[in-house]
């Protein structure tokens, strides 16, 4: 009997995000978008409606949630179903393809809030050196160039 030896799976992918015209980046672009995070966020564990996650979601405008849930629903993150009744019921919920997110969205969050103090304190110290630099600049005359 011949024994079969396991290969690796080798997956081959065209896609390649550092291309220019590659469709990736349209994905990224809606992965990385604070609203998409928030929203998929909220729907990770419950079915909501609309006004639902425009409460929970402060500063979010009806318009950009509006346009966040069509973007959602049409890259099939999200579903959308509407109830025949009066008023009609709408409600959203995540997709098989969604639920693939909400570990990495997740992560992203996380690291966010264990993280902002850091952020914070370094955009202090950027912000300063740049107002000390000015300051120098000005009391020199010599005009520095940064790149």
């Amino acid at each position: 009997m011949l024994e079969q030896i396991e290969q690796p799976l080798q997956i081959v992918s065209s896609w390649n995000a550092y291309q220019a015209a590659c469709p990736t980046r349209l994905m990224l672009n809606r992965i990385a978008d604070k609203w998409t995070v928030l929203v998929l966020g909220l729907l990770e564990n419950e079915t909501k409606r609309f006004s639902t996650l425009q409460r929970e979601i402060g500063g979010i405008s009806q318009k950009m949630l509006t346009q966040t849930l069509r973007g959602l629903e049409r890259d099939g993150l999200i579903a959308r179903t509407v109830y025949p009744e009066v008023p009609p019921r709408v409600e959203y919920k995540m997709t098989p393809l969604g639920n693939t997110l909400v570990g990495l969205l997740a992560a992203l969050r996380d690291w966010s809030e264990t993280h902002m103090d850091e952020v914070l304190q370094a955009q202090r110290d950027y912000d300063q050196a740049q107002q000390a630099a000015s300051n120098i600049e000005a009391a020199s005359g010599v005009r520095v160039v940064r790149f």
